[in-house]
């Protein structure tokens, strides 16, 4: 199994220091989010990307991809009512992919719950069709970059827009697109009535990637969650993706979580 790390819990450091450190604590990838390098991914030149992507491969890193898409940006919506904020925000998701092509990545996690939500006034099958609208350009564009949108399932806490994993794969299956797939997280499969190994099992072929966290919002094993029959679970599918370490409560430090969450990880899979 190979083991990533989203880059967002090294606050501070230099990508370049992370990704070393990452790769000594034994992860053979990195995600990044892409607020960490700039305010947004059009201001990532293509000469930063060729030395963001040779700076993973001196590590001795893969990188898999990007995630927190929409996080800490203005003016994105997938759902929006106003045509001029979806056609922006479409328009943004093509960036997204090519960037996510340049830097070597292989899946953009479409999570950005605040950038889904659905307002009071619009139905949610008008929801899906105007975001399904929004993603077309953005999974041509990943069609020809070869990369994959993974579609991200988010508790109602969240957002009100795809909440579950079989909500996820029904979206995934509208957009018609072999770059449509879906992730999944195990904070947010906590979240549903469904036991986790059942949503997992439920939801193989369709998933890409995979987050691996505890309902905490901490990383594997600073919570109760048992990662053993998560595991098992990935392994009778025959998952052979990253299992990508995101945490959201940074208090225990980078280098704690990176290694801790490792060798939690590597136990389940013993």
């Amino acid at each position: 199994m190979k083991f990533a790390i989203c880059n967002e819990i090294f606050q501070g450091w230099e990508i370049g220091d992370a990704m070393r450190f990452a790769a000594d604590a034994g992860y053979h990838g990195i995600e990044l989010a892409p607020f960490t390098l700039a305010r947004t991914v059009t201001e990532i030149s293509a000469p930063q990307r060729g030395r963001i992507r040779e700076s993973a491969e001196r590590a001795g890193l893969e990188i898999c991809g990007l995630h927190w898409l929409l996080a800490k940006t203005e003016g994105f919506h997938l759902t929006h009512s106003d045509p001029a904020v979806r056609e922006r925000t479409a328009q943004y998701l093509c960036e997204l992919a090519n960037c996510c092509a340049d830097l070597g990545g292989k899946v953009l996690v479409l999570g950005s719950p605040q950038q889904r939500n659905v307002a009071a006034d619009v139905s949610m099958e008008q929801a899906r069709a105007w975001a399904a609208e929004t993603l077309a350009p953005g999974l041509k564009t990943a069609e020809d970059r070869h990369v994959l949108w993974c579609i991200e399932p988010l508790a109602p806490g969240e957002t009100n827009f795809l909440n579950t994993a079989a909500e996820a794969i029904e979206f995934a299956r509208q957009l018609n697109s072999p770059a449509a797939r879906i992730i999944l997280d195990v904070k947010a499969m906590a979240a549903e009535r469904t036991p986790i190994t059942d949503v997992i099992r439920a939801s193989w072929p369709h998933f890409a990637h995979f987050h691996a966290n505890d309902p905490n919002r901490k990383g594997p094993g600073f919570g109760a969650m048992d990662f053993r029959p998560i595991v098992g679970a990935l392994k009778s599918v025959g998952y052979d993706g990253f299992v990508s370490v995101e945490v959201f409560n940074f208090e225990e430090g980078a280098a704690t979580i990176a290694t801790q969450s490792l060798l939690c990880l590597r136990a389940a899979f013993a």
